[in-house]
């Protein structure tokens, strides 16, 4: 098996996720809307679980080396 095909995902997945986590924190701390158009009761929560299952994914990548 490859290992760089999975070391990329594993590393895009993790860096998507930290970043949309850390993203969707500094909207919710300023109290920014997160997503234009969409109520931040609705957003940041389907934002959380993308970021969670964008981490998830990369660590299970991680784990497949």
């Amino acid at each position: 098996m490859e290992y760089g095909p999975a070391i990329f995902a594993a590393t895009v997945f993790l860096l998507f996720g930290a970043a949309l986590l850390a993203w969707t924190g500094a909207r919710v701390m300023q109290g920014a809307p997160v997503a234009e158009g969409v109520r931040p009761v609705l957003a940041v929560p389907l934002l959380l679980l993308g970021g969670g299952v964008s981490l998830a994914l990369g660590v299970w990548c991680s784990a497949r080396l």
